[in-house]
């Protein structure tokens, strides 16, 4: 087996956490992801400022454990590099000739379709022009169909695990990587070490699997659990590694003597995070989520086996950010009786000295709170000085002017600078990755696969609805079942059983997050007799009357018997995407716990 174990699930995660797995146990492979969308964006911003493109914290771990790496053989992969792989290949060498080491560095580009090569050409990608904004094209949103408004500030295409596979097959002891996707991290080194080709899927599927259970660090062993109160020391949570096998099974563990909990629960939890429908695309393998076979094989140990894959699109995705403009928001606290009513008043005041119609875009939200609540109007504008203080000065004027018991949570500033995210698919022929070894460039990795016939895969259900009150349509795949057993029917009722109004939360768990603009809402349960009544009651439409802040959006439910689970993506909920979301929970990580907590009628038996 390979023991790939992760450090980081995001930038600005835990600085001890590559210390503490390489010195808690055995690995063979330390990785760790520092990349959400909105991290390209940050980094552009630091490019902007003259400060580096890539993760300095990195650094700062590798200078806490490089040594030990490469005493043991451990290999470091990691997509810490951001938009300058180049540079922080190099100042991991300038790190290693400090501490007196001898290391091998490789970095991978060509996922920067912005970024020129050493001889001016274009890094990744053909130099063939065939649209507005070259390999780009018409750089088509791919979840809304628009065309791209303005100058792309970063664009960068989610490469696969082979490049990272062919730095270690050369001999790198560190792979540095720009926008892979998260699952690469742990991919390629599975390449690496069983030497997988590009039609061997279902290896391929159950790698990609393994990576996105321990992408997120903590989020695999009881971090942000639902069931939180089952996690043993919850504070001092270990980091997760997978012990990865030949066929792409894997075991995911910890180390021991950490606190947090594997289990079949905090797996499913993190297989349902940040995903869209069973079939999970990427540019090594389409890994079959509805294949997915989970079981409890000890104290924090869950094995993954079963994992089906198909062969990748012929496309990649490419994650565009823009300026969008600039941005204020204000928020003000109302107490007592009248609440919604105060807040007209607020607005009205507000509105009365600097004109609604006057911003390009005007948001607000009220956020009820036990006893009290929070009002937050964002305008936002191309116009720096408009959405500025003029605006949040205004606000300021009203505090004696206003509704009573007035006071506010933030003083009148300028506007900032804010991106929009925008979702790309290019032809995968057109982006060229590169791996260079100590400077020097290694020949092109193998091409992924072509499209295979194959043994069918089981089925998924996904039901639709685009506006509040229409139909749910459905529609289900005619393939084969799971070899690992029969999977529960649902039932569009409760079958007779007596019901009681409880809280969803009191036997259904959830995990939510974002992609772009959308919002990502995963549930599952813990048998089969209540994902029965789970899939039959959790609806679209009831989806709708459990959580308001959806009416009139775009709504996708897929269901996953072979985790419990249903996945709902809600289109269009944040906006043009984190960077530009004026809701208070701009990335949609509390939905899940809103809907957990939503009362409905719950068979009493279950309870």
């Amino acid at each position: 087996m390979l023991r790939v174990a992760n450090c980081s699930g995001f930038y600005g995660d835990r600085l001890s956490a590559a210390r503490e797995m390489v010195e808690g146990g055995p690995i063979d492979v330390l990785t760790g992801d520092w990349l959400a969308e909105l991290t390209m964006l940050i980094l552009a911003g630091n490019r902007l400022k003259g400060r580096p493109g890539y993760a300095p914290t990195f650094l700062k771990q590798m200078e806490q454990v490089l040594g030990t790496c490469l005493d043991r053989g451990i290999k470091i992969v990691s997509n810490a590099g951001g938009l300058d792989p180049a540079g922080c290949a190099a100042a991991v060498a300038e790190l290693a000739d400090r501490l007196g080491l001898t290391v091998r560095v490789a970095h991978v580009t060509g996922d920067d379709l912005l970024a020129g090569g050493p001889d001016g050409s274009r890094d990744s990608g053909d130099s063939g022009e065939r649209g507005r904004w070259g390999v780009l094209g018409d750089a088509i949103n791919m979840d809304t169909g628009e065309e791209l408004p303005a100058a792309p500030l970063t664009a960068n295409a989610y490469l696969g695990g082979r490049p990272i596979a062919q730095a270690l097959s050369a001999g790198a002891d560190v792979v540095v990587t720009g926008r892979v996707t998260d699952a690469a991290l742990v991919t390629g080194p599975g390449i690496w070490r069983y030497g997988w080709r590009p039609d061997d899927l279902d290896a391929l599927a159950g790698s990609v699997v393994a990576g996105h259970v321990i992408e997120c660090g903590c989020q695999a062993t009881g971090g942000n659990y639902a069931f939180f109160g089952e996690v043993p020391d919850p504070a001092r949570c270990g980091f997760p590694l997978v012990e990865l096998e030949a066929d792409g099974s894997c075991v995911v563990t910890k180390h021991p003597g950490t606190g947090g909990l594997v289990s079949v629960g905090t797996v499913t939890a993190q297989l349902l995070y940040e995903i869209a429908s069973p079939r999970y695309p990427g540019p090594d393998v389409v890994a079959r989520f509805d294949t997915i076979a989970l079981e409890q094989q000890g104290p924090d140990r869950v094995r993954i086996s079963g994992v089906r894959g198909e062969a990748p699109p012929d496309t990649l995705k490419v994650a565009v950010n823009y300026l969008g403009g600039y941005r204020n928001t204000m928020t003000l606290v109302l107490t007592g009786l009248d609440i919604e009513a105060k807040a007209r008043l607020a607005e009205e005041a507000v509105w009365a000295r600097v004109p609604k119609d006057s911003f390009e875009q005007v948001h607000t939200e009220l956020t009820p709170l036990a006893g009290t609540a929070l009002f937050r109007i964002t305008v936002m504008d191309p116009d720096r000085k408009k959405a500025g203080r003029a605006f949040s000065s205004a606000v300021v004027e009203t505090g004696l002017a206003s509704y009573p018991g007035f006071y506010g949570l933030t003083p009148p500033g300028d506007a900032t600078p804010y991106g929009v995210y925008w979702p790309v698919l290019v032809p995968a022929a057109s982006v060229r990755p590169r791996v260079r070894l100590d400077g020097r460039e290694l020949p092109a990795p193998d091409a992924p696969a072509a499209p295979l016939a194959g043994p069918p895969a089981p089925p998924h259900t996904r039901s639709t609805v685009t506006t509040a009150g229409s139909s749910a349509s459905s529609r289900a795949q005619d393939l084969a079942a799971p070899a690992t057993g029969e999977t529960p029917t649902p039932t569009p009722s409760d079958g007779g059983r007596e019901a009681v109004r409880a809280p969803l939360g009191a036997i259904m768990g959830a995990r939510s997050g974002d992609k772009g603009g959308n919002a990502n809402l995963g549930v599952w349960v813990g048998t089969p007799e209540r994902f029965a009544w789970l899939a039959g009651h959790l609806t679209v439409e009831r989806l709708r009357e459990l959580l308001p802040a959806t009416a009139g959006l775009t709504i996708e439910r897929f269901e996953l018997p072979n985790l419990l689970a249903l996945n709902f993506v809600v289109h269009g909920l944040l906006g043009r995407g984190v960077a530009a979301s004026p809701r208070l929970d701009a990335q949609a990580k509390a939905l899940g716990e809103e809907l957990r907590a939503a009362v409905t009628e719950i068979p009493r038996s279950f309870l």
